[in-house]
């Protein structure tokens, strides 16, 4: 239970395939009190029923490109959850078009909304929600090796990825005289809704499969259990760095054309 007495807002949950869901579970089985957003009325409810399986009732609308929402998303959590210890952002998005073909076939609009919600967002969301965190809190993103060498198919969400994990190293040396970490996890490709979005995933899956020290795909309680422990005091000394959940590729990289 070390992250009893602790409050968190889990931003990006869709399903329970969600990394994001792992991330919640494993929270909440270690006593930690969580708050939920979700990006709109068919993701709510998707979102509601988890929300009460890991015992909350807070469910928050936000779409980061809505500025209502985040103009609001202060107030709201300060009112359902007072001040709280840890985000976890869970967010990432780039049009389906912009993740195949050639990098350099992207449009300046997919280019930008790919920036906006996977990367800005972090910025945003802090802004916004800095005044009610806690000292010796802890903020939690998610990347992909993608950000570091080529992954097929990736294309423009690899950039994005680079930017993110660019974003917390300057935010942790911003947050860190308050006590406020901020890291990444990157873990191997999941299956998951973001995921499907993605030209040959299943190659993706099985080339890791394969790879992988471990011998298989890692699961959402996989990075469940390495987001929990960023999120409490046991890595109260750790900040602005990209953790690995088993990920093949930093061992073995992974050719353009790979062999699955």
């Amino acid at each position: 239970m070390f992250l009893k007495g602790k409050k968190g807002l889990i931003i990006g949950l869709a399903n329970k395939h969600s990394i994001a869901y792992g991330i919640a579970k494993v929270a909440s089985e270690n006593g930690a009190e969580l708050g939920f957003t979700y990006l709109n009325d068919s993701l709510k409810k998707r979102v509601e029923p988890i929300a009460n399986e890991l015992g909350s009732s807070v469910v928050i609308p936000l779409d980061v490109t809505n500025s209502e929402d985040m103009d609001s998303l202060k107030d709201r959590v300060e009112s359902e959850m007072g001040k709280i210890d840890f985000i976890v952002h869970s967010i990432a998005f780039a049009p389906k078009r912009a993740l195949s073909g050639s990098t350099v076939d992207t449009l300046q609009e997919d280019f930008l909304t790919a920036m906006d919600v996977s990367v800005y967002s972090l910025i945003g969301i802090t802004q916004k929600l800095l005044p009610i965190m806690n000292e010796n809190g802890s903020i939690l993103t998610l990347s992909y090796f993608g950000a570091e060498k080529f992954v097929p198919k990736y294309n423009v969400m690899g950039i994005a990825k680079a930017a993110l994990e660019a974003t917390v190293r300057y935010m942790a040396v911003d947050l860190g005289d308050k006590g406020i970490r901020v890291n990444a996890l990157s873990a191997g490709p999941i299956k998951t809704l973001a995921a499907s979005g993605i030209e040959d995933f299943r190659n993706l899956l099985k080339w890791n499969e394969k790879h992988s020290p471990l011998g298989r795909n890692v699961t959402v309680e996989d990075v469940g259990g390495s987001a929990a422990y960023l999120l409490s005091d046991l890595s109260r000394g750790v900040t602005g760095e990209v953790h690995y959940v088993d990920s093949g590729y930093n061992i073995i990289g992974m050719p353009k054309e790979a062999t699955y």
